[in-house]
């Protein structure tokens, strides 16, 4: 998107470290030339420069003539740009080429310094030819990005998120996103109201305008581009995308594209790059019916006649890949036989990403296609193509969908691997960073079941133990359902798969317990005093480690010698309350019920200083969330079908559910809808939040107090996985913002690691530590005092491996509220060696 600023990764790389084919390992740069000859010490190094210069040098005319007009040609090989006065750039030739020429393994980029501020406007149109023609007016106005979008990529993304709803009127047929950088905010702001004055009133090509400047508001815009949910057997398929053409051409470009598309009745989204005159054109298609299959060869053929015609070229942004080398051929002309002498020299044997940039003619656009997913019978779901077979029998589902719906989200993986990465600002996958193999990623487990739908493994490996080890790399964080391009929900399918296995198998007695440590909090809490001996006393944490599998090494939280339901009942919080106004039924779960009940009391007193009434119904269970996530869906199901029945009537009665445990209100929001098909389900799911986004949202509309005391220190925030699995923010990190003197520093560290209970068992003690280990470190750090964090499991972590304290968010407020004086001496609190504050 900011290639208008920053040009291609070209521009940027420096040096390269590099293996040829032969395991030779060279430092590839810009080399000098003396008397155009390498005068390299290495001899393979100087030979294999020397023969690339006389290639380009011989060929230079036909080098010349291949290039396109297009501002965007970083496709095939870069050869106009390698040789320069007294210099062969050795790293120009290699970035791009798609690995191969040679494998990168080190590479020193020049950096550019981050632009201080940003901002956007979105331009909406009324048609998609005044938003094309707008195009070059708005790169007058110098902007850093213009992306373009189509009424049917905007319908998409208001299908994805809900937000864009309120962003996007129905109407609108095209809109352009616009970003301008700058070092001063008056100056940003400036530009970005002149440019939507300039296309909305003085040219009227745009019909409304969007402006943002606030940072999370951009961040939102660009969602609007970025996050395309691909669902259903027919989707929009990026098989004919990345082509440039001139800028200036692109209204006559889309009506020569619009009727390709109507010549083979196919519809498809636009999104373009449009300042470069990059599209990415996807068709919609369904790639389990062979008769798309086939129209997709041909619309490919077509459409590339129209670019090349238009003197536009194919991998404007994106490698050529598979699909789209069989085409480079035709693009390159003359100059593909010279590509072809370089790809000799460097890879003689072809041994190099075979298949791509230099290829036989012969393959196809869908030569390379994985194996469809079949649709599912019609009795279950959409009706089979005529020319597939059926979707395999399954064993019976126990989750509330049906085959086709599963089979849809396991077709939604492409495989691309995004979910494989290591980069620090994602939080997926924390299983795969700690241990890097392919069964650990995600993909592996849509892999795995698309094997099972199409018959290339077997029903019956379902309830193997090998199945078992795959499925149990999944511990039900949610991130890459999150973070996915294409959304699949690897949670809910690997739900299913422990389903299949506990339904045939059961579970462990280790596992068994882990389920109902509730029920090991309750009967611990008739022997508290001597329960928390055992929890500190080695021999007794070894002896726990030998008969229920709990690492002995794990810090446990103490057992209350009185719940905190049993507290509530005291101060008769467990009677509805005939007020009117703004009340809450709070929803405990195990922890804060067994464990720390202080939390549950600062929540209520927070929430009665604020003029909430709060409802804690007696009748509740714990969400049963380690159920669900050990695979006992049957156990999960009964406590679902209990708790939404208690918490469906206090909705009737005016309520609104709140939880202070993350998970807890993402059980209620999003996993017993996937395990009941009631109204009742929906009905809490919609009324419920968790506490601090409860809080926060009080605090938007003008009704939380702010008479808060200072709390002079300094905390580390954590935001857990199923807290972010939310999508509502950063509430909690928020309303501590909000108390004087507290300094809130955010750890952006990725998974704490502990997964509910995955953490706390004997196997996965070691794993757990070292997902966990950065955050572990930079709660070290002598600048802060304590940790915070919403997530019971995530405190467990956070003391793990320090003495300092971690409190909840909730409880820190009502301190600074001055009604819970005890937190004082929390702040200050020295973790056991293993137990925790």
């Amino acid at each position: 998107s900011h290639w208008l600023k920053y040009g291609s990764a070209r521009r940027h790389v420096l040096s390269l470290e590099v293996v040829l084919a032969d395991g030779t390992v060279l430092r590839a740069e810009r080399e000098p030339l003396v008397g155009g000859a390498s005068q390299d010490a290495n001899p393979r190094k100087r030979d294999l420069i020397n023969a690339l210069v006389r290639v380009v040098q011989e060929n230079a005319s036909a080098i010349r003539a291949a290039q396109p007009r297009t501002p965007v040609h970083r496709g095939g090989y870069g050869l106009a740009e390698v040789l320069g006065d007294g210099y062969f750039d050795f790293a120009r030739l290699l970035t791009g080429s798609e690995g191969t020429l040679a494998l990168v393994t080190e590479a020193v980029l020049r950096t550019v310094p981050w632009p201080r501020y940003r901002g956007v406007t979105l331009l909406l149109f009324d048609s998609l030819d005044s938003a094309t023609r707008a195009v070059l007016e708005v790169l007058s106005h110098r902007p850093s990005a213009c992306d373009l979008m189509d009424r049917r990529h905007l319908s998409l993304a208001r299908e994805n998120d809900a937000r864009f709803e309120l962003l996007i009127p129905r109407d609108i047929e095209a809109a352009l996103l616009v970003e301008t950088e700058g070092e001063r905010l008056v100056e940003v702001r400036e530009r970005i109201y002149r440019l939507a004055e300039d296309i909305c009133r003085v040219r009227r090509l745009a019909v409304e305008s969007r402006q943002a400047l606030d940072p999370a508001e951009v961040e939102l815009f660009w969602q609007l581009a970025r996050r395309i949910t691909l669902r259903g057997c027919t989707k929009p398929v990026p098989i004919v995308e990345d082509i440039v053409v001139p800028p200036e051409i692109l209204p006559d470009f889309l009506v020569r594209v619009q009727n390709v598309l109507k010549r083979h009745e196919v519809v498809a989204s636009l999104f373009a790059h449009a300042g470069q005159g990059q599209l990415h054109l996807q068709p919609f298609l369904n790639l389990a019916d062979r008769q798309d299959v086939r129209k997709m060869q041909c619309l490919a053929e077509d459409l590339y006649d129209q670019v090349f015609a238009a003197g536009g070229i194919l991998g404007g942004e994106h490698a050529a890949g598979l699909s789209r080398t069989p085409f480079l051929r035709r693009q390159y002309g003359e100059l593909y036989e010279v590509m072809r002498q370089v790809k000799a020299l460097l890879d003689p044997q072809h041994l190099l990403n075979p298949g791509k940039v230099i290829a036989d003619a012969t393959a196809t656009v869908g030569t390379w296609l994985r194996p469809p997913v079949p649709a599912a019978k019609p009795e279950e779901g959409p009706p089979a193509e005529p020319d597939r077979p059926p979707m395999r029998d399954l064993i019976e589902l126990q989750l509330s969908w049906n085959p086709g719906q599963a089979a849809d989200l396991v077709r939604s993986c492409n495989g691309c691997g995004d979910c494989r990465t290591q980069a620090p600002e994602a939080r997926m996958c924390p299983m795969f960073r700690a241990l890097p193999t392919e069964e650990a990623s995600p993909r592996a487990k849509a892999n795995l079941l698309r094997g099972v739908i199409t018959g290339r493994v077997s029903l019956e490996s379902l309830t193997s133990g090998e199945f078992k080890a795959v499925a149990d790399l999944c511990f039900n964080c949610h991130m890459c359902a999150l973070e996915c391009p294409a959304r699949v929900d690897i949670p809910r399918l690997m739900a299913e798969s422990k389903g299949a296995y506990v339904a045939a198998k059961g579970l462990r007695f280790s596992e068994a317990v882990l389920i109902r440590l509730d029920l090991l909090g309750m009967l611990g809490g008739r022997l508290a005093p001597l329960v928390n001996w055992a929890l500190g006393n080695r021999q007794m944490r070894w002896l726990l480690e030998k008969l229920l599998g709990i690492a002995q090494g794990r810090k446990l939280p103490r057992v209350a010698a009185r719940s905190f339901v049993r507290r509530a009942a005291r101060r008769r919080l467990t009677r509805p309350t005939r007020r009117t106004g703004h009340k809450v039924a709070y929803f405990v779960d195990a922890y804060a019920n067994y464990h720390d009940p202080q939390l549950g009391q600062a929540l209520v007193a927070v929430l009665e200083h604020n003029g909430v009434a709060v409802y804690v119904p007696p009748e509740q269970k714990q969400s049963g969330l380690p159920a669900l996530s050990l695979g006992d869906l049957d156990f999960a199901r009964r406590v679902a079908h209990h708790n939404v029945a208690v918490l469906a009537e206090a909705v009737r009665q005016g309520y609104h559910v709140v939880a202070t445990e993350p998970a807890a209100a993402l059980c209620l929001i999003r996993e017993y809808p996937a395990l009941l098909d009631d109204d009742d389900v929906r009905l809490v799911a919609s009324h419920t939040s968790e506490a601090c986004t409860y809080l926060w949202r009080m605090h938007t509309q003008g009704r939380l107090q702010l008479d808060l005391r200072p709390i002079n220190a300094t905390v580390g925030y954590h935001m857990p996985c199923r807290l972010k699995a939310l999508e509502v923010g950063s509430p909690g990190e928020n309303l501590l913002r909000l108390i004087p003197g507290l300094t809130v520093t955010r750890i952006e560290e990725g998974c704490s690691g502990m997964a509910g209970t995955f953490g706390l068992r004997r196997e996965n003690y070691r794993t757990s530590l070292r997902i966990g280990w950065n955050l572990i470190c930079r709660l070290r750090h002598p600048d802060i005092q304590a940790g915070t964090t919403e997530c019971s499991t995530c405190k467990i972590q956070m003391e793990q491996g320090t003495s300092k304290p971690t409190l909840h968010p909730i409880k820190l407020l009502a301190y600074s509220y001055g009604l819970l004086p005890e937190a004082e001496g929390l702040l200050s609190a020295t973790a056991k060696e293993r137990v925790v504050t």
